[in-house]
């Protein structure tokens, strides 16, 4: 018995320590004793990609060779909480895709015209591409495994890329590399999953984007 009035005192008398992040709780015990509320604030920061210094080089491989060049950034944004990067979100703008790769330029004008042309992204119905994080997981350090929906043509499917991301007070410097399956947005041209008898003018499927984003704290 003297054990379990020990017990009941200690139960009693002990403040209840809680740790909330980001929050601040005030309650009491029913012998009007307060709790004791640890609290961890949140920090949350929004980040505004430089849509000037932020590019995505492209790659596309054919039998006979590759073509390679740059899109422009629309707009975007990165969200930090707690010097962590929990969302993801961009907009790039198809109208602006470049090749760099063929000097001679009617050759040039004509390859980017074919990209922007109803076989492949059709800028002129759909003149932007979306990229919006679903969930991004911190592996340690700067490195960082984003998952999320990348809307092309107004066909979104789901992709999963690693990325490297440095935080440095105001400022952000991410990279990131991700391989698109064309055919999955009906860019079906010249593929050989959809059509025989192609020869060396199969185009492969996949095709690589190169991010580097730099982004400002708002």
């Amino acid at each position: 018995m003297k054990i379990l009035t020990i017990a009941q005192t200690l139960i009693v008398t002990t403040p209840l320590l809680i740790s909330v992040p980001g929050k601040t709780l005030s309650h009491h015990l029913n012998n009007g004793k307060n709790i004791q509320v640890i609290t961890h604030p949140v920090k949350s920061q929004s980040f505004k990609i430089d849509t000037h210094a932020s590019k995505i080089n492209w790659l596309a491989k054919k039998v006979t060779g590759t073509h390679n060049g740059v899109i422009a950034i629309g707009y975007g944004e990165l969200h930090v909480q707690n010097d962590v990067v929990i969302d993801v979100s961009l907009h790039i703008d198809i109208r602006s895709i470049t090749d760099a790769d063929l000097t001679d330029k009617e050759s040039n004008d004509k390859l980017v015209t074919t990209l922007k042309g109803e076989t492949f992204f059709n800028s002129a119905k759909y003149p932007d591409a979306a990229f919006m994080s679903t969930s991004v997981v911190h592996a340690n350090g700067s490195q960082y495994t984003i998952n999320g929906k990348l809307t092309i043509k107004g066909i979104t499917n789901e992709v999963s890329f690693p990325a490297t991301i440095i935080i440095n007070k105001n400022k952000i410097i991410a990279t990131a590399k991700m391989s698109v399956d064309r055919t999955k947005f009906d860019i079906k041209i010249r593929s050989k999953s959809f059509f025989e008898n192609l020869g060396d003018k199969v185009i492969y499927d996949n095709f690589d984007l190169d991010i580097t984003l730099f982004a400002n704290a708002e």
